[in-house]
């Protein structure tokens, strides 16, 4: 059977298990990945490689590396020459133009981390998470030019455990995302791809994050939604709130049988307990400004020895 000819357009290492996915299959043909240029990075501020770009060198793959391939007039025209099947899309940090939409026999096609039309945007892993959800998934929509707006032809859905991070669930779909890739292709080579649009009525967003969604409000925020939020924003941008002043990074959580008003502190039993909305939640595991991680048994002895009051700053 003859190969069908894929662009690959992807960044980070969320990309990896996909784009090795594709380079061992017998019936792709990778005729160009395309990636960001080398950025700064460390303290040496030494350019460095997207793993996307690391892996196409280390397999001898053929590599596009630009800030915007909408505007490479001399790569399309070569593009345009490999009679290519299809755009293949995961975390890649560019929209494509028209003229790259349009250029595949079938299409572009872009994987991603929710099942639409349910989150749409950047962060659909951090947002199910904020928001309680016991299940997402992968799908993989056919590109148009609004975002993620496309027909889906793939999804696959994945429980949400009651304790996974960001972090963890990160991990676990950028597999998920090479598997459900792997179904798609059979679809593909079988010739039986099948367009489902979009409900319209079920459309919600996850925006880009900031540092800033990290600061926890006790005062406003229930128990769910503090740990929720503790939980779906590990590793980034991580949870913080004000011990005396001083920034505290939260990096674990849980609830406890205890009254306090919202925003009241307690130090009772070793444990720096806090009020919230609707009951009280322990900071268990936490990070003074400046300091190494604790718990909070840790941080408040060595507080405790120093004197004065221990107050969560609103």
């Amino acid at each position: 059977m003859k190969k069908l000819n894929i662009a690959f357009c992807g960044t980070p290492d969320f990309s990896l298990p996909t784009l090795e996915l594709l380079h061992q299959h017998p019936h792709i043909n990778l005729v160009a990945i395309i990636t960001m240029p080398d950025r700064p990075a460390g303290r040496g501020q030494e350019l460095k490689s997207p793993p996307v770009a690391d892996f196409a060198k280390q397999h001898r793959l053929p590599l596009y590396q630009v800030e915007n391939i909408n505007r490479e007039e001399l790569i399309l025209l070569e593009l345009e020459t490999f009679n290519i099947d299809f755009f293949l899309v995961l975390a890649f940090a560019q929209f494509l133009g028209n003229r790259i939409l349009n250029m595949p026999r079938l299409g572009c096609f872009n994987i991603h981390t929710s099942i639409l039309p349910k989150y749409r945007g950047a962060a659909p892993i951090q947002y199910a998470l904020l928001n309680g959800d016991k299940s997402t998934g992968v799908s993989i929509q056919k590109m148009v030019k609004e975002m993620d707006a496309g027909d889906l032809v793939a999804f696959h859905e994945i429980s949400i455990s009651n304790t996974e991070t960001g972090g963890q669930l990160y991990t676990r779909l950028k597999f998920q995302a090479a598997l459900s890739t792997n179904s798609f292709i059979e679809t593909v080579v079988n010739n039986k791809l099948i367009y489902t649009p979009q409900d319209p009525k079920n459309i919600s967003f996850a925006p880009t994050l900031k540092k800033e969604d990290g600061l926890l409000n006790f005062t406003e925020s229930s128990n769910s939604k503090i740990s929720n939020q503790v939980r779906a924003l590990d590793p980034w941008p991580g949870t913080y709130c004000f011990l005396n002043n001083l920034r505290l990074k939260v990096l674990e959580v849980e609830s406890l049988n205890r009254f306090l008003k919202p925003n009241e502190t307690s130090i009772e039993h070793g444990h720096l307990a806090v009020g919230c909305s609707d009951g009280t939640i322990r900071l268990s595991r936490v990070q003074l400004e400046g300091k190494k991680s604790c718990s909070d048994t840790e941080l408040l002895n060595g507080l405790i020895n120093k004197g004065g009051e221990i107050v969560i700053n609103p």
